[in-house]
């Protein structure tokens, strides 16, 4: 992300915006089962991944590698959370009409 990036995220334009903004746009005004099953299938995903890492690691030494990778690669980080908003926002989306 470029220095200036975020001063063109405009947070109330309805074809813009931030992901994050535009995924709680779509979270509110959906339906309630359907943001509960895709957000359950959101933390089913991150429970194994936490489990495979943990298995792998150990606890402690877990959260110490989600840390320093998280600082030491913030921007990468940042991007793959906004993919992450992005994604689960058109799962959301893309069920709405069935």
């Amino acid at each position: 992300m470029g220095k200036y990036d975020a001063l063109f995220e405009d947070e109330a334009d309805i074809f813009s915006g931030t992901p994050q903004s535009k995924f709680w746009d779509i979270v509110n005004t959906a339906n309630d089962e359907l943001v509960k099953d895709q957000m359950d299938l959101l933390l089913e995903k991150f429970t194994v991944m936490e489990s495979l890492l943990t298995q792998q690691h150990g606890e402690e030494k877990l959260e110490q590698i989600i840390k320093e990778y998280s600082f030491n690669n913030s921007q990468k980080v940042e991007f793959n959370k906004k993919s992450t908003y992005l994604e689960f926002t058109g799962e959301v989306i893309s069920r709405l009409d069935s």
